[in-house]
This record gives C-alpha cells, sequence and structure tokens, in this order.
C-alpha cells in the first residue's frame, strides 16, 4: 500500500508531492519531489501508483466544493476546532480562483479510480483519495501549542520554523504508530525560492503521513470536519454519498476527539 502526498499548488504554483510505501509494518520514505505542470503532476502519481495498484492521495486543497460563495462547512469547523491554534481554513466557493484547479485535480483522481474516502474500513486495501490539512494535522501529531509559522515572515524566521518541522519529522514521526523510517530529509537553504521548494516537499510529507493515519486508525483517532455533526461521522463506515460539500480528515490531538469536542 503506498500513500501519495499532494501539496497542491492552488492557481499556478510549484506542487510538493511526496510517496510514502507501508511494508513490514513500517512507512518508509519513497520519494520527495515538487513539480508545477498538471500533466507531469498526474504522470507521477501514475508513476507511484499505477492503475492496478492500491493506494491513497491526500491532497492540501479544496477538493469537493459546491457553495458558490462564503465558506464550506468543513472550513468553518476548521476555524471552530482549530481557531485556538492559529489553524483556520482558508475559505472556498466557486468564485475562488483556484476553485476550477484544485476540484479538476480530485476530479482527475477519481477518474483513475481513487474514491473520496471520508469513510474507512482501517487497513482495507483500495485506492483512495482525501482532503487534507497539514497545519491543523501537526498540531495533534506533535502536541503542538499553535501552528508552525513557516508560510509567513522573514526568510530567517520561516527558515528557522521549517528546521522546527524538518526535526519533529525526523524525531517524532518514526515513534507514532504508524511508524515512519526516514533517515534524512532535505537540508534548508537560505534563499526564499529554495526554501518554499523544500516547505512543499515537507508539507507533502505530512499529507502522505495523514493519509497512513487515516488508513491504519480510521475514525478511532482521526476527526472528519463536514457538514455533518461529529457523531453522525463516527458512527458511519461509508460516508461516500452522504459528503459531497467538502470535508477533510486531521488526525485527533493525543487520539482524544473529547478534545475537540
Amino acid at each position: 500500500m503506498r500513500f501519495l502526498g499532494v501539496d497542491l499548488g492552488w492557481v499556478s504554483g510549484a506542487t510538493g508531492l511526496c510517496c510514502l510505501e507501508w511494508r513490514s509494518n513500517r512507512l518508509h520514505l519513497l520519494a520527495l519531489d515538487c513539480l508545477q505542470p498538471m500533466p507531469e503532476i498526474l504522470a507521477w502519481v501514475d508513476d507511484w501508483v499505477p492503475p492496478d495498484a492500491s493506494g491513497m492521495v491526500a491532497v492540501d486543497a479544496p477538493t469537493q466544493i459546491t457553495n458558490p460563495v462564503g465558506m464550506r462547512g468543513c472550513d468553518r469547523k476548521a476555524h471552530k476546532y482549530f481557531g485556538r491554534y492559529h489553524a483556520g481554513c482558508y475559505p472556498a466557493n466557486l468564485n475562488s480562483s483556484f476553485a476550477e484547479r484544485t476540484t479538476g485535480f480530485s476530479q482527475s483522481l477519481c477518474d483513475r479510480g481513487f474514491n473520496h474516502a471520508p469513510g474507512i474500513v482501517p487497513q482495507q486495501l483500495d485506492r483512495y483519495q482525501i482532503e487534507v490539512y497539514p497545519h491543523a494535522a501537526m498540531i495533534g501529531l506533535f502536541d503542538l501549542p499553535q501552528i508552525l509559522k513557516y508560510k509567513k515572515g522573514k526568510i530567517a524566521e520561516r527558515r528557522a520554523e521549517l528546521d522546527r518541522l524538518r526535526h519533529l519529522i525526523l524525531m517524532r514521526l518514526p515513534e507514532q504508530e504508524p511508524p515512519l523510517t526516514v533517515e534524512q530529509l532535505p537540508e534548508l537553504p537560505t534563499k526564499g525560492t529554495d526554501l518554499k521548494a523544500v516547505e512543499d516537499q515537507l508539507d507533502s510529507l505530512i499529507c502522505a503521513y495523514i493519509a497512513a493515519y487515516w488508513w491504519y486508525w480510521g475514525h478511532q483517532r482521526n476527526l472528519v470536519l463536514a457538514d455533518l455533526e461529529l457523531s453522525e461521522v463516527r458512527a458511519s463506515r461509508d460516508l461516500r454519498t452522504k459528503i459531497t460539500s467538502g470535508y477533510i480528515v486531521i488526525p485527533y490531538p493525543q487520539g482524544n476527539p473529547e478534545l475537540l469536542d
């Protein structure tokens, strides 16, 4: 089983890409890339999870959008549960400049047999896709008091925060369940454009790990933000026909859903 993380460039920017593989009861890092043209991104997906293979693609972008204006229900719930950590979502609607690109990418995944999986039977082989939000996921995975702020600010400040993320990946994810085997990651450059490329790659690694965490644990240790009450989401194992207006899969802080109620 392979897990692909896609830190999608929402408009036209570069996209970070990661592939993890589950074997011998561990996750192994197979690839970290950064690509821009959409045909190259889809070809990368096809190379790492061919049509006859099982896999899950986790996308950091709004993959399902039905609301003409305003924000999706899942974005609103991200603010509700993770705003205290400075991890509110960027609002998405059909008039957003990125809507066609992000939903189009999701449709391309559907065309390849990667079905949306806001509900899942843990550790069942299939072809899935999910929407994820790395900033909120890192709160739970790394027990952080707030997000790592490597997106904005001076280069030195961004680099220091990104170095914290790099250290947490190397030190903490090998101790998680499922464990990740990762011996080295790209070094952090000092130029802004080069730093952004590494940032995209590390974000994609977190996306791929969220996919593996969702596949491994299911609802037991994950939260699904959607236009449903939490009790409805937790009670259902197959929500593919119920959630069409967007959803986000996020690991629970410390595996404890009550912290978010």
